[in-house]
């Protein structure tokens, strides 16, 4: 039986190979002149738009594009509920079959994880009390009871504040578990910490990617103990940004959106505005509910700086119910923010903490805190059993340094390594389905 091992680094390019010693490695150590077409075992590749994490993976998964999968972006407006909703795990929300449907599968931390087809399986997912308390946990249906051999997943390395590489080690090391253990065809495992960094600054420190290296390394060696050839892909690049895009507060400004006000600062009403957007990194779904309004909304963004350009969605492959009328794309320099508020003092109280389901758009604030000594107290409340609110995310859009969803030089957006003895390597995410099947044959 044939096996692989397809290791996600999110945020790995070719300008950032030779950083990672057994990347490099992996990657046939190219030099500098094959950068931007690839050479030995890597290829620069194409992602789909936006170049996000869940298109991304939908994509290479089901080899479609976003107009077919119905990913449009990490998370869009439910029309039938008048709701915006970001980070869904189901299954079910991907419109296509995925190749790995059809051999044993461990599937680790890949998004659209819950009720897949994997045999195997480990997603995050907290568990909710009725009184507004959050335990954190992964859902783990692997056999192999990864949270006492490993010990707790690091949520607050997942995400937050204090992201960063703990989050990608735990996943490396418990999914080198369910390899030597279960011994799956496929094995998919998500390494995410890499960018995290990569959006608080602006220069790209390369002991990141020595970090996720070691990562890597680990999981080499459980493939090579399983016989599984070892394939590597990233879903985009991160490119230096300066210029936060506060699309909403534009739209609001022209009387497009609905604002209700209320005891916890104002709220977004998508369902009673002529226009609004989802925000998601350097692109966003403008819905129009209000189709006279339509030439103007597209008039305004269009001369709002810091928007490269405004589409109709068929334009860019997300002719798909659930985008916008709308399809607005940054400059490379630029990225789309959430915020509709048009002072802090009314914003709603969940902008201030890590809260990625109701936040109504992408919000890389989260990865930084107000203060130390704020947080502290904070979590001291937690400790002595106080209602707290752990608001500690600052409103300022000007702290993020980069960002990622439209397509950069070659050299700095994602790749694939792989071997290619018998059929190239894919230099679109699209063929990315086809490959995997091949080398499973």
């Amino acid at each position: 039986m044939k096996r692989i091992c397809i290791i996600n680094v999110v945020g790995l390019t070719p300008r950032l190979l030779r950083h990672g010693e057994t990347l490099f490695d992996l990657a046939g150590r190219p030099d500098e002149s094959t950068l931007t077409d690839g050479s030995g075992n890597f290829a620069p590749w194409t992602s789909p738009l936006p170049a996000v994490t869940c298109t991304s993976q939908a994509t290479m998964l089901t080899g479609l594009p976003p107009r077919d999968h119905g990913i449009v972006a990490n998370g869009w407006y439910y029309r039938e509920t008048q709701e915006i909703r970001f980070w869904q795990q189901a299954r079910s929300l991907i419109e296509a079959p995925t190749f790995y449907d059809d051999f044993e599968t461990a599937k680790m931390f890949w998004w659209f994880n819950q009720s897949s087809s994997a045999k195997y399986s480990c997603t995050p997912k907290p568990h909710y009390g009725c009184d507004g308390n959050k335990v954190f946990d992964v859902l783990d249906h692997t056999g192999c009871d990864l949270v006492n051999k490993h010990g707790p997943f690091p949520f607050f390395s997942f995400w937050g504040p204090g992201a960063g590489l703990p989050s990608s080690r735990w996943i490396a090391e418990a999914s080198a578990t369910v390899m030597r253990q279960n011994r799956p065809q496929v094995t998919l495992v998500y390494l995410p910490h890499l960018d995290y960094d990569y959006q608080r600054q602006s220069q790209q420190d390369p002991e990141r990617v020595a970090e996720v290296d070691q990562c890597v390394r680990l999981l080499k060696a459980a493939a090579e103990d399983i016989d599984a050839q070892v394939v590597v892909v990233s879903e985009y690049g991160l490119v230096p940004v300066d210029r936060p895009v506060h699309i909403n507060r534009v739209l609001r400004e022209a009387g497009f959106l609905g604002i209700r006000n209320g005891p916890f600062g104002e709220m977004m009403m998508p369902g009673e505005s002529k226009a609004f957007a989802v925000s998601d990194h350097q692109l966003a779904h403008v819905y129009v509910n209000d189709p006279a309004v339509l030439p103007d909304v597209r008039q305004l963004l269009e001369s709002t700086t810091g928007i490269n350009g405004v589409y109709d969605a068929d334009e860019l492959e997300l002719d798909h119910p659930r985008s916008g009328e709308l399809v607005a794309l940054a400059d490379g320099d630029a990225w789309f923010t959430y915020y509709y508020w048009l002072a802090d003092d009314r914003a709603p109280d969940f902008a201030r903490t890590v809260d990625i389901h109701r936040k109504p758009g992408y919000d890389p604030c989260d990865l930084f805190m107000t203060s130390k000594l704020r947080m502290a107290g904070r979590l001291m409340q937690k400790k002595l059993g106080m209602r707290y609110k752990m608001d500690v995310i600052p409103l300022q859009a000007n702290l993020v340094r980069g960002s990622h969803g439209v397509h950069p030089d070659s050299a700095d957006g994602p790749l694939v390594i792989g071997p290619h003895d018998s059929q190239p390597l894919p230099t679109d995410m699209r063929e990315f389905a086809d490959y995997a099947r091949g080398l499973l044959e």
